[in-house]
């Protein structure tokens, strides 16, 4: 047992299933080497399953087969939490940073995720040649300067599964410009995990399709 990390929810069973092993194998070693590799702040622990990894997990049945995109995928969070849950899915992970990437890399290896690509660079210029399915992204910026660099990255009819805040709906509204501009269409906030986590960890998703 690693000293203030939150002992494993129930639900970690419940979203994990038969994955559980590995969603706890990576959240160990997150606690172990988050925070002096600047992957999670000195605080976390105490929530870093809540938080961090059932929060990321929520999103998981909303992924379908095909390419997903995690856009500063960071400490992996969602991009191998989803990774560890979807082995039907191809995920590509996008991360600028050197340390972060070596993380990635080394936890995809170490975890047997055999679905798990890390390129290094930013989103905008990630040159990843077929477009992509889907893109996630968990606590980038906010929606009008994020959509700009991941609409770009789907084909037409691919969709946005954006991880928000509970100021996603001020958000929408201050975006509504580069909505247009992309042309995304069916537009919807999604909250994920009532009744399975805490209230006050509910996972919101902006879900959108590029036409």
């Amino acid at each position: 047992m690693i000293d203030g990390l939150e002992p494993e929810p129930a639900a970690a069973a419940e979203l994990f299933g038969p994955h559980l092993e590995q969603g706890r194998a990576f959240t160990t070693a997150l606690a172990r080497h988050g925070e002096e590799l600047g992957l999670i702040g000195p605080l976390e622990l105490p929530r870093l399953w809540t938080r961090h990894v059932l929060n990321s997990a929520l999103v998981a049945p909303l992924l379908r087969p095909g390419r997903v995109g995690d856009v500063g995928s960071g400490a992996g969070l969602p991009g191998l939490v989803l990774a560890i849950m979807r082995p039907d899915v191809e995920f590509t992970l996008i991360e600028p940073m050197e340390r972060r990437v070596a993380w990635l890399e080394r936890q995809a290896e170490e975890l047997g995720l055999t679905n798990v690509t890390v390129v290094r660079a930013r989103a905008e210029d990630s040159k990843l040649g077929d477009s992509l399915d889907q893109v996630t992204a968990r606590a980038v910026s906010a929606l009008r300067t994020l959509i700009p660099v991941t609409a770009p990255l789907l084909r037409a009819g691919g969709e946005l599964v954006l991880m928000k805040g509970a100021g996603v709906d001020g958000e929408i509204g201050s975006a509504e410009k580069v909505i247009r501009k992309y042309k995304l269409s069916d537009v919807e906030v999604l909250v994920l995990g009532e009744g399975i986590v805490p209230d006050s960890e509910v996972t919101r998703v902006f879900r959108a399709k590029v036409d």
